[in-house]
Formats: C-alpha cells, sequence, structure tokens
C-alpha cells in the first residue's frame, strides 16, 4: 500500500510538472534549455572522445600489439620547453639514420623495421591541382609493419627505393581527387613540379588522427613514395626520421626493446650513466599521450556543460518558487487533509527533478544526432557510451534536487492555517 502511495506520488508530481510548464512556458524553457545544453555537451564530447580513443587505439593496433617506434625525441604533455638544455636536452638529439634502421633489422628479436619522413607537398592531374596534401616516404618492406592494402597496384621494390625510382602510391582520397572514378594506374602526376608515376592505390580505415608517424590525419589525401626518392628529388630531410619496430612473434616487446636500445646506444658511444638520446615509444605510452590530451580538452567541457546545469538549477529555483507561492492555498488544503511535510517535500522534490529531466532528454537527443552526423561524415566513429548516458540522467536529477530543495523545504515548512488565509 505504502509502495503504490509512493509510485501515485511520483506520478502526480510529473503531472504536475507538465501542467507548471504548460503554465509558464517562458521560464520553463529556459530551464530546460540550460539544462539540455549541458547535457548536449556532455554527451556530443563523449561520443566524440570515445571514438577518438577507439580509434587512435585502432590504428595504433594496426602495426602489430607488440610493434613500437623510434624518434629522435621523446613524446611528451604539458612539459616546457624554453628552447634551454636543462629543460629541452633532447633538442641535441643526433636524428635517426638509414644506417641505424638497416642494423636493427638484422636483430635476432626483429622482424621487419621501416623508416619513415613525412612532410607535405603539390599534387597535379591535368587541370586538378592539390597545393598541400601529405607526402610519406618510406623504405620498402613498410607493407610488413603497416595495417593497410594497396590494390589496385603494388607497392614500391628494394629496386625502386635505391635508384630513387620516381613511382607514387596514392591513397583512396587523392585518387578520387585527381582522377574521378577513372583508373589512376600507369597515369603520371606532378608532385611539387616531379613527374611520378601512379603505381598503387592505398586502402586505410582512416581515424581522426591517422595513422602513427604518418604526415596526415583523418581521411586527408596523401600519398607514399620511397624514402630516397623523396630525399634525392623533393629535397625532403631526414632530420626527423622515425622507425617503426615488429618484434618476431618467438621475442616479446621488451626483448626487442631492450636489443633496440643496446644497438643503438652502443652504435652511438653512449656511456652507462648517460641517459639515451633517442626515444623508444611503445602504442601504450602513444595511446596515453593521446588521452591525456583529449582528457584534458573533455574536462574543460564538463565544465562548461557545468555552467549549463547551473543556469537550469536557476531556473529551477526561481520557477518553483513561483509554483509554491502559486499554490499555497493548495498546499494549505492538502496539509489540511493530512498530507505531511514529507510528502509536500516529496512532490515538490519530483516536480523540479521532472522539468530537468526532460531537459536531460532534450540533450541526449540533440547530442545523439550530433554523434551520429560526426560518424557518418567524418573520420571520427563517435558513439555514445552507455556511461555518458547514465551521468547525463543522474547529473540533470541531481540538479533538480538540489536547486528544488529550497522551494521544496519552503512548501513544506508552510503553516496550513496560514496557507489556507493566502489570497
Amino acid at each position: 500500500m505504502l509502495r503504490f502511495r509512493g509510485v501515485a506520488s511520483v506520478f502526480e508530481g510529473v503531472g504536475i510538472a507538465f501542467d507548471a510548464i504548460r503554465a509558464n512556458k517562458v521560464r520553463a524553457g529556459l530551464t530546460i534549455l540550460g539544462v539540455a545544453v549541458g547535457v548536449f555537451v556532455v554527451v556530443a564530447m563523449s561520443a566524440a572522445v570515445h571514438g577518438i580513443n577507439a580509434s587512435v587505439a585502432r590504428d595504433l593496433e594496426s602495426a602489430g600489439p607488440t610493434s613500437f617506434y623510434v624518434y629522435r625525441v621523446p613524446i611528451s604533455l604539458g612539459e616546457a620547453c624554453d628552447g634551454t638544455d636543462d629543460t629541452c636536452p633532447w633538442r641535441r638529439n643526433p636524428p635517426l639514420s638509414i644506417d641505424e634502421a638497416a642494423a636493427i633489422g638484422r636483430l635476432e628479436s626483429v622482424e621487419a623495421v621501416t623508416a619513415h619522413i613525412g612532410t607535405n607537398a603539390s599534387f597535379k592531374y591535368h587541370d586538378r591541382l592539390l597545393r598541400s596534401a601529405g607526402l610519406d616516404g618510406y623504405t620498402p618492406n613498410w607493407t610488413d609493419v603497416d595495417g593497410g592494402d594497396i590494390y589496385p597496384g603494388r607497392s614500391f621494390t628494394y629496386a625502386e627505393h635505391q635508384t630513387a625510382a620516381r613511382v607514387v602510391i596514392v591513397n583512396e582520397k587523392m585518387a578520387t581527387q585527381l582522377f574521378n572514378e577513372s583508373d589512376p594506374i600507369g597515369k603520371s602526376i606532378d608532385v611539387n613540379g616531379v613527374p611520378f608515376t601512379v603505381i598503387g592505390v592505398y586502402h586505410y580505415t582512416a581515424s581522426f588522427l591517422g595513422k602513427p608517424g604518418s604526415s596526415t590525419s583523418g581521411d586527408s589525401p596523401m600519398a607514399i613514395v620511397p624514402l630516397e626518392t623523396v630525399r634525392r628529388d623533393l629535397g625532403a630531410s631526414l632530420h626527423w626520421l622515425d622507425l617503426t619496430v615488429k618484434p618476431r612473434s618467438t621475442a616479446s616487446q621488451a626483448e626487442a626493446i631492450d636489443d633496440v636500445t643496446a644497438l643503438l646506444r652502443a652504435r652511438r658511444g653512449i656511456r652507462p650513466a648517460t641517459a639515451n638520446n633517442f626515444a623508444v615509444v611503445t602504442s601504450d605510452r602513444l595511446l596515453e599521450v593521446y588521452n591525456g590530451f583529449f582528457g584534458v580538452f573533455f574536462l574543460v567541457m564538463v565544465a562548461l556543460s557545468g555552467v549549463g546545469l547551473m543556469v537550469g538549477g536557476v531556473g529551477v529555483v526561481a520557477i518553483m518558487m513561483i509554483s509554491v507561492t502559486e499554490r499555497t492555498r493548495e498546499i494549505g488544503v492538502r496539509k489540511a487533509l493530512g498530507a505531511t511535510r514529507r510528502i509536500i517535500l516529496w512532490q515538490f522534490l519530483v516536480e523540479a527533478a521532472t522539468l530537468t529531466s526532460i531537459g536531460a532528454v532534450a540533450g541526449l537527443i540533440a547530442g545523439s544526432i550530433v554523434a551520429q552526423l560526426v560518424d557518418r561524415l567524418t573520420p571520427i566513429p563517435a558513439s555514445i557510451p552507455p556511461g555518458a548516458v547514465v551521468a547525463a540522467l543522474a547529473a540533470s536529477a541531481f540538479t533538480g534536487i538540489l536547486f528544488g530543495m529550497m522551494p521544496a523545504a519552503r512548501a513544506a515548512r508552510l503553516d496550513p492555517i496560514e496557507a489556507l488565509r493566502y489570497e
């Protein structure tokens, strides 16, 4: 019986809340809008960040779960560098070299290693021009540590790399922009004014950030040429060369990292007490940096959404105080008929929570629509995590209860005799 009364009081409070919305459309609309904006920001950003994290994790897995990267300088987040050796000692690190990559490839624990340099270039085919697109130079075995496919066509050979052959592989985006629906294989395009022959079309599931080490992000147009070609004919500097290392199946990632570190230290003559003048970075570390960056971004968005919830909360206080004033005689009648303070308090809290929940539902719907648009129109596989939905609904209900407490308490404390005399 008590449970039935509790459910009935909830439905009664919800019905009264809808009556208040109809009677005070402007005030209720502003309250709902404030909450909806706050929830929308949380849901939309959660969907985007969730999708970006999943996309980055997929990119890092594309080279293999045990693959790792060797860079000239370490990657970090939030570390200040004022240009001095004290704050950024890595400034003096020597560049990685092709010889070092070849030496790493001869290690027993390493299955494959590819060297890479990224830059930008212009691409032209007849009257179609891409003024600036990504250009990646790789060593011939880049396909051994890459998660993409080439069809139609092929990759470049070792001989083409050694002789700096002017051959190029374009991705789907560039092929579409330069050739429309025609077959690009065998066609000649100008790369920074230098003629190249297209030998393949590269297919890779694009992400927001793109592949680690690539010069482009997302589904931007990009091309791949032999590393020697980009150095000799296109003037790219190998100053920022990076390496991707794939361990053998019989060796662990830790063993391969130890072997690569020992080899580079020995070749560079680094003393035992001296720090490395290169950086070995695992996929987990890259993911940690990405998560740290987007975590800060997400916290800023949460703070902004909190402003929206505050606006909605102030609106709840205003509309509920007006509701208490307008229904003073009704409260007096209910108390005279036996309604306790607890019942009156509960009724007004349900009414306030209903107002904010309506705003939360509106924000969820808007956020879901935006997430679907982002998923379809961008490389970000945006999806709303269930936790974000629960958090949004809980936050809106808490906002209604928190800001509705004062008006509800005022209604519950009304003296029934004075309330019945209220005009």
